[in-house]
Order: C-alpha cells, then sequence, then structure tokens
C-alpha cells in the first residue's frame, strides 16, 4: 500500500485490543494506525489488558509500538478519548485526566457531522457475568485465551499455505447457541440505555463482535475489536458510518492499489 492510499477520516473507533495478550493483533492494527488519518480518536475499552498483565508479563516491541503511535496522533493534535472497559478497569479511576493528550472518561456523545448523537461506552456495565459474577468472568477469560491460541497455531498453518488470517474463536461463537442469545441480550441492553439517554445510538466494544444495525430505533454500532476480527468504525467527513475489517481491506488494496468506492451508510 503506497501512502497515497492514506485515508482521512473525520472520527475513528476502536476497542478490544488487549495489548499485554499473545492474541492481540498488534502489527495489523499498526498497519491500519499508519494508513489512515482523522480528527477524533475514541479508544473504546480493553486497550490493554489488565487482567491478563497481573498473572504474567506479556509486552513485545509491537504492543510498545501501538501505544506510541496512539500517543504521536495526540501530540500532532488529534483528539484521542479513552473510554476504558473491564480489563483495563483501573484507568477508570483517572476519569477526566489528561495523559500526553489522551483524555480519559467514563462514558462519551459523540455528534456525527449530520448531527446524530451517539453515546460512547465500552459496554462491560451491561454484562450481568461481569458485574455480578467476576469470578466467572475471570474464568471465561481463561477459557477464551485458551480457544484464541488456537487461532495462532490455526494461522500459522494458514500462511504456509499463502491464506490469510481467520478468526477460529469468531466462527466458534457465531455457531454456539448461548454465546449468540447472550450477544442478542447484550445489543438490546445497550441499546436500552442509548433510548434512556435519549441519543440516536450506541458506539460500543467489549463483546468482540462487529455489528451494525437497528434495535427499537436506536443505531446499535459495535466496532469489533483487535484480537478477532480486526475492525475499526469510521467516520466519514459527511457523518456516514462504516465498520472496516483491516485484514480483508488489506488484501483487497494490495490485489488493486486504485482507491475503494466508499461503502454504504451502516446507520441511518
Amino acid at each position: 500500500m503506497t501512502e497515497a492510499a492514506v485515508r482521512r477520516y473525520r472520527s475513528v473507533f476502536i476497542s478490544d485490543v488487549h495489548l499485554g495478550t499473545r492474541g492481540c493483533q498488534a502489527d495489523l492494527l499498526l498497519d491500519f494506525i499508519r494508513h489512515m488519518e482523522c480528527d477524533t480518536l475514541y479508544l473504546v475499552g480493553d486497550i490493554v489488558d489488565g487482567w491478563k498483565l497481573r498473572t504474567g508479563w506479556y509486552w513485545p516491541q509491537s504492543h510498545n509500538d501501538v501505544v506510541q503511535k496512539i500517543l504521536r496522533l495526540a501530540r500532532k493534535g488529534v483528539a484521542v478519548i479513552y473510554v476504558p472497559g473491564n480489563h483495563d478497569e483501573v484507568v477508570r479511576d483517572f476519569c477526566g485526566v489528561h495523559f500526553g493528550g489522551v483524555v480519559v472518561a467514563r462514558d462519551a456523545v459523540h455528534e456525527t457531522a449530520d448531527g446524530r448523537r451517539f453515546l460512547i461506552t465500552h459496554g462491560d456495565d451491561f454484562d450481568a457475568v461481569v458485574q455480578h459474577a467476576k469470578w466467572l468472568a475471570l474464568l471465561g477469560d481463561w477459557a477464551y485465551r485458551a480457544l484464541l491460541a488456537s487461532n495462532t497455531l490455526i494461522n500459522r498453518v494458514r500462511r504456509r499455505f499463502g491464506f490469510g488470517y481467520w478468526s477460529f474463536s469468531a466462527f466458534a461463537k457465531t455457531r454456539v447457541k448461548k454465546a449468540l442469545q447472550f450477544i442478542e441480550n447484550f445489543e438490546q441492553a445497550v441499546a436500552d440505555e442509548a433510548r434512556r439517554r435519549g441519543v440516536d445510538g450506541v458506539i460500543c466494544g467489549h463483546i468482540h463482535k462487529a455489528e451494525s444495525r437497528m434495535i427499537d430505533g436506536v443505531a446499535y454500532i459495535n466496532d469489533g475489536d483487535w484480537v478477532e476480527s480486526c475492525t475499526a468504525l469510521v467516520e466519514h467527513a459527511d457523518g456516514r458510518l462504516e465498520i472496516l475489517e483491516w485484514p480483508k481491506v488489506r488484501a483487497s488494496l494490495a490485489a488493486a492499489p486504485e482507491p475503494l468506492p466508499l461503502a454504504e451508510p451502516l446507520a441511518a
């Protein structure tokens, strides 16, 4: 991808990076950051995985590079708003504080260029397991990381045969009925909160499933993650919102370097 392929956005939303874990796709995130410019960057929680770092230190250079890239964006004038999640909940003690140009907030309201207002929240407040049975959430986190380890092995084999990245863990979640029911309940609860606050929609993370749909008149958008799907939500200059699945975008641009047509807006 050439320098000319750098894309300009009004706003970018990323979440669930999980720096400090082996499942973090830091190289893909760095590639995305190098090829985008924006006025505002929202970090929608679980950027650093404090749960994992408490049990064992893992911090390769690529993870440090992600932090440095984000701080560099802030120094260059990008408004960076950090809305912590449950894995980086310790940062919630610093709401209202500025770190190197990064503003920490419990949640936020973003107004798009076309006048719509969106609640920005990580989403763990609407996860009953996290809120009321943290031991079970920690057990689930361990099982989830074990599942992610299979991604590494599978993709090592896929690369050897010339295939691109594919998430086995994401595929498994879409095939498990209880997981699908949890996701549906979560989406409904987050949309209900947006309605209660009188905004047009909600942008969140937490469940590692990029999605954009209307729920009873409220726009529900999940920006996904940088562990399984490697997705980001972007706002174009006219307020249109688009979910980018970066591995697919990268592959398409490598095959056809001319600019891709803009996608249709995901939320009206």
